[in-house]
């Protein structure tokens, strides 16, 4: 696997360093989670499988100093924090890096780890909302719609691998880590880069809701069935948008294309309620006119084309998708279907690694320096 040797420390956290920590691990990195103990909402569990955890108390001083030998000896940090509190703690990149020159420091938080937000709190709906591009989502004459929560992962947990896997390859370079200061409103505007740019295209001009790509057309929209289902059709180019009106069984010239949209929309709207999305998509199916059914998550792995690519395996009948992209020759394997580690599963594990013997592990336990549960979840 690509990254198989790379050694992993994640600090537990909010959804966003996790997936992080999950992704490297489906790619072959041994991920670490230095967990705390007694965290009443844990919303994070299920991207730890495949994981190793160890409960450190860092209000301790040795545990502290557990925390700084476990760095020492890591690849990547996944820093979740607040800007600050790693440094309170002695374990900033300063004085961690001086200890571990190879080090790949990599912060992620909602606003930055410097300006005016940079303590504020927030989640991914506010930061969304300073980047700019929660305002271009939405219908026509309604309030911004924010989606389910794409720039956490999109903006923040996918650009900072890409930070960490850039790091990496410049450390065979000059030997040297660096700090990946990463964050989600600045991630999420780069990954929006192109939304930006072409405003002032025909693409765009026009208030939210009413452009080519925002359900301001009918040949860019979702449609109803008889069944209470959904169809999707993206038929923008004149040869697609053909096929896709003979596939409805409707006249092209008296359908056009660029006129009389919202009058388009009603006739093809009543045509989509006559047949179920089954039979919609059995006329479809032979025709490209860019028009595919709306999948619910629990039957997307029921799809023939998803089927066909092993796009999604099942885990406790819940539908996961498989890592991307596909590797030819080290493809990643989903950490998803291994054990999910508990909070301190591995503390003794770890530390008899590190040199400790049982003498002193037991007298950590005992100070409550460290913490152990022996049971994973499955």
């Amino acid at each position: 696997m690509p990254l198989k040797g790379l050694n992993v420390l994640e600090f537990s956290g909010l959804a966003p360093v996790p997936f992080v920590g999950s992704i490297l691990s489906d790619f072959g990195a041994n991920v670490t989670i230095i967990q705390k103990r007694n965290v009443i909402m844990q919303l994070t569990g299920f991207l730890d499988g495949g994981k190793k955890s160890i409960c450190i108390n860092l209000k301790h001083p040795e545990g502290v100093e557990i925390t700084q030998k476990l760095i020492t000896n890591a690849d990547i940090l996944l820093e979740p924090y607040r800007p600050g509190i790693m440094e309170k703690l002695g374990l900033g990149p300063d004085v961690m890096m001086a200890k571990n020159p190879r080090l790949i420091y990599a912060r992620l938080n909602g606003y930055g780890s410097q300006g005016k937000y940079a303590q504020r709190a927030g989640h991914d709906i506010n930061y969304l909302a300073i980047s700019g591009l929660l305002s271009l989502y939405g219908s026509k004459n309604t309030k911004p719609v924010p989606p389910i929560n794409f720039s956490e992962f999109a903006g923040g947990s996918m650009v900072c691998v890409m930070g960490i896997l850039m790091a990496v390859i410049e450390r065979y370079k000059s030997g040297k880590g660096q700090v990946v200061d990463a964050n989600i409103t600045e991630g999420i505007s780069y990954v929006g880069s192109w939304l930006m740019c072409t405003q002032d295209s025909m693409i765009w001009g026009k208030p939210k809701g009413q452009n080519l790509l925002d359900g301001g057309m009918h040949f860019y929209d979702t449609y109803e069935t008889k069944d209470g289902k959904w169809m999707a059709v993206g038929a923008i180019e004149p040869e697609f948008y053909k096929v896709f009106i003979e596939g409805l069984g409707l006249n092209i010239d008296e359908i056009e294309q660029m006129d009389n949209f919202e009058s388009n929309r009603e006739i093809i709207s009543k045509k989509f309620k006559e047949k179920t999305r089954e039979e919609w998509c059995n006329i479809f199916e032979s025709k490209d006119a860019c028009v595919t059914p709306v999948l619910e998550l629990d039957e997307v792995d029921q799809h023939p084309h998803n089927a066909s690519r092993n796009s999604f395996i099942r885990k406790d009948n819940t539908v996961l998708p498989v890592p991307a992209p596909k590797l030819s020759a080290t493809p990643g394997v989903s950490s998803s279907t291994k054990p999910i580690a508990v909070c301190g599963q591995n503390t003794r594990e770890i530390l008899e690694s590190m040199g400790y013997n049982q003498k002193e592990i037991n007298k950590l336990f005992q100070n409550k320096t460290i913490f152990e549960d022996s049971k994973s979840r499955l």
